[in-house]
């Protein structure tokens, strides 16, 4: 499979990244194995995570998305063959988002145990910390990436704004830059990148994973009105987008699957693949038959008119020329 350089890192992957969000929470440790197996199987390598996943659920403290990893890679012994993405500063307990350097650097080492791993591939500030200035996270990160604990340090619900600011930190002071960048982005959620913050990205050469990339699962057509809520975990939180603007981007979708024999969710991550300037969409399974969707994704080639009537349903003020 054709690897995509991550940024200016040199960290390969292939254009889909698994997310680890379901792990200890939908999917069970055997599941999970199960769906690592099938993923890895089939010529695909980075798996994202966090150190809160999967906090929210009953009886979950934190961390069960990262043991399981850790347990996985453990088994099969093919930690060389992943590239391992996880995030500190999301509320552990603490009571606060925390990107202070004690507080990196005391959560690092739990990642790593949990991950049972030397090194994490790509560490990611999973969110702003207003308290914390720039130069003290990534003087952390420099501390961790001298020990050989971290490759790479990257950023998630950055704007454009703080994303600059971090960048002329980084310059400045001569510390390590923040190599990606992972944004909430999907055909129906685009503002927030599509704009100055992807540009500024193409401009600094930073990858770009994205995360929410199917929706909470609507753009996977299952979803088409109120009484559909109830066939997941995550269906409550699909409601916002019953709209007429829903409607439109899952019709756009249904034409577009028909034609290449594909499922929605298909369509709407080869769609991301596609754009200029993204890496990969990051997406989660928690059956075998999801995972071979997922799988399918990556080799489905959407011509300039499917991609131009996609975008047309999406938002007509950020419709591609075709």
């Amino acid at each position: 499979m054709q690897k995509r350089r991550l940024g200016r890192t040199d960290l390969s992957i292939a254009p889909l990244v698994l997310g680890g969000n379901v792990f200890g929470w939908t999917a069970d440790e055997k599941t999970s194995f199960d769906l690592l197996d099938r993923f890895v199987e089939a010529g695909f390598n980075a798996v994202d995570t966090a150190d809160a996943y999967s906090r929210w659920a009953p009886g979950n403290k934190g961390g069960e998305s990262e043991i399981i990893i850790g347990n996985w890679m453990k088994s099969r012994g093919n930690r060389d063959k992943v590239v391992v993405i996880t995030k500190v500063g999301s509320d552990m307990g603490q009571g606060k988002r925390d990107l202070s350097a004690a507080y990196i650097e005391k959560a690092v080492d739990q990642s790593l145990k949990r991950l049972q791993t030397d090194v994490i591939d790509l560490y990611l500030s999973h969110w702003p910390d207003p308290a914390t200035p720039y130069e003290e996270t990534l003087g952390a990160y420099q501390r961790l990436l001298e020990k050989g604990k971290i490759r790479y340090p990257g950023c998630s619900n950055l704007d454009a704004g703080q994303l600059r600011a971090a960048l002329d930190v980084a310059s400045l002071r001569s510390l390590p830059r923040y190599e990606v960048l992972q944004p909430e982005y999907n055909l129906y959620d685009r503002s927030s990148l599509d704009g100055p913050l992807l540009d500024l990205c193409k401009t600094e050469g930073l990858g770009v994973i994205t995360y929410f990339s199917l929706a909470k699962g609507f753009l996977s057509g299952k979803y088409r009105g109120k009484d559909d809520l109830g066939q997941s975990a995550r269906g409550e939180d699909v409601a916002e987008y019953l709209n007429e603007r829903g409607m439109r981007i899952l019709s756009a979708l249904d034409a577009a699957a028909e034609r290449h024999s594909a499922k929605q969710a298909e369509v709407a991550l080869a769609w991301i693949m596609a754009r200029p300037g993204i890496t990969a969409p990051i997406a989660s399974a928690t059956t075998p038959t999801q995972m071979d969707s997922l799988i399918r994704a990556a080799s489905l080639k959407l011509s300039a008119d499917d991609m131009a009537a996609l975008d047309r349903a999406s938002d007509k003020q950020h419709a591609l020329v075709p």
